[in-house]
């Protein structure tokens, strides 16, 4: 299957192949856009519901996985850049791609604030009691920004980088799952659901928190121009990604709910709960140093990948005239660079929109509800383009393989649904309504803000291109190199 090199469509030919990202650096871009600071900070979010929280982590796995399995078919499929983007584009035309490459986009730098709300906990462990909100709002700023710098700098750069935060955040991780099993108590988890619900809604509840912790599993398809051979790598980067941090998210979240006491994980002065953690394991202070150093460096890696996602949507959706052309522009090191400021100082501003009025939880959840209902707009958008091409396919495929195919795509849509159900802050009788159903509002107002950008560019979209045969597509005889 040759590249795809329709009017105005974005190729892997705009970067130079020698600064491609191979598999290794594919794959850390996966894992490194996967584990952000996001389950470092989430036994702090969790704690309200308490350890049936590692149940609500064990099924949004399977969805996790079934995204992975589904991204993985469908980048062999369509060899475009923008991944969720590029595949409900091609399946439901331009306007729900321009709808879709929105939302996706919101995921991107909401999730970026989220991050860096996140990382600042690690931070601040190094300061306790130290920083007012508007201080610690400010060190954020600092973490979105840093990581915009590397990104303007080049490729080469981003994807050193991204090697080296991705080791170094193994290390707390391996150390909470393989090592701090030997720690951990049955008694901490006798209050097994903390909230006031029943069991279902607990982990319906904990799942909506749980998804942005694997928000990622598609950034290989989003970056594919960035990759070298997508066809291959791709699929084998979003699978491999995936599943190594499945393994490790499962093992350290029991280990951090079977060490620590979860009403003291609810405490704010222990938001940096891995780091709490590892001092209860080996004793002291210093692990707990080692392991927030660790996170910050963690945090810093997974902004600089989650930057360059939300550069790469944009530039793929403008190359295709549904973003303004200033997004497709390279720079002389060959970075989108309007895609990467307007990203940064989008999550900026939701940053101290957020931080006002709010602290704690309250914001880091927030946003991670925000980021949870964009990212699972797009993310069923994509099963229902995969269902429609297995659809398609039905009498070109082996019944078995178009009943995996469908039923992965359909686990995802349902996911989908439930995320977007249960993304909102906890309704208790303190909360006012706005703060419960703040990351509706805020939803809201940023898909407001590209309805002008859709009356602005729907006139100069390019035609969708057709959709390839499936015959295309899974035959190795048929597929050019």
């Amino acid at each position: 299957m040759t590249a795809r090199n329709d009017a105005g469509s974005a190729t892997s030919q705009d970067y130079q192949d020698s600064a491609k990202l191979r598999l290794p650096q594919a794959s850390a871009i996966v894992m490194g856009s996967i584990i952000g600071v996001g389950v470092f900070s989430l036994p702090y979010s969790l704690s309200e519901y308490g350890p049936i929280s590692i149940v609500a982590m064990a099924v949004t796995t399977v969805g996790a996985l079934a995204l992975a399995m589904m991204y993985s078919a469908l980048s062999k499929r369509i060899d475009a850049p923008g991944g969720p983007y590029a595949y409900a584009r091609e399946a439901f035309g331009n306007a729900t791609g321009f709808f879709n490459a929105w939302s996706y986009w919101i995921t991107a730098w909401a999730g970026n604030a989220a991050i860096a709300v996140g990382w600042v906990y690690y931070v601040d462990y190094f300061f306790p009691g130290d920083f007012t909100n508007w201080e610690k709002c400010g060190i954020a700023l600092a973490g979105l920004w840093v990581p915009a710098l590397i990104n303007l700098s080049g490729l080469k750069n981003i994807g050193s980088v991204q090697l080296v935060s991705t080791i170094l955040k193994f290390v707390p991780l391996v150390l909470l799952s393989f090592v701090g099993i030997f720690w951990i108590k049955g008694v901490n988890f006798d209050d097994f659901n903390a909230s006031n619900g029943s069991a279902l809604s607990a982990v319906l509840g904990a799942m909506a928190i749980l998804l942005f912790s694997y928000l990622g599993v598609e950034t290989a398809t989003v970056t594919a121009a960035a990759v070298r051979d997508p066809k291959k790598n791709v699929s084998r980067a979003t699978i491999l990604g995936t599943l190594a941090c499945a393994v490790v998210y499962i093992m350290s979240l029991v280990t951090v709910f079977g060490v620590v006491p979860n009403q003291e994980l609810a405490k704010e002065a222990n938001q940096a709960s891995y780091a709490v953690a590892a001092n209860q394991i080996v004793g002291g202070t210093w692990s707990g140093y080692v392991v927030a150093a660790c996170v910050v460096v963690s945090g810093l890696g997974a902004l600089n990948g989650w930057v360059l996602i939300c550069a790469e949507m944009p530039r793929a959706a403008a190359a295709d005239g549904l973003f303004p052309h200033s997004f497709s522009v390279m720079s002389k090191r060959g970075v989108p660079t309007v895609g990467v400021l307007a990203a940064t100082v989008l999550a900026s501003v939701v940053t101290v929109i957020s931080s006002a009025g709010n602290s704690g939880a309250t914001i880091f959840n927030t946003l991670v509800y925000m980021t949870g209902i964009t990212a699972a707009i797009p993310y069923g958008f994509s099963a229902l383009a995969q269902i429609k091409m297995r659809i398609m396919d039905a009498k070109k495929m082996q019944i078995s393989r178009f009943g995996r195919d469908v039923l992965v795509a359909l686990v995802a849509l349902v996911f989908s649904i439930l995320f977007i159900i249960y993304s909102r802050n906890t309704d208790d009788a303190d909360a006012q309504w706005y703060t419960v159903y703040g990351p509706y509002l805020m939803t809201v107002g940023a898909f407001v803000l590209g309805i002008p950008v859709y009356l602005y560019m729907r006139n100069r979209m390019t035609e969708v291109p057709e959709l390839p045969d499936y015959s295309v597509v899974d035959e190795p005889s048929s597929v050019e190199n």
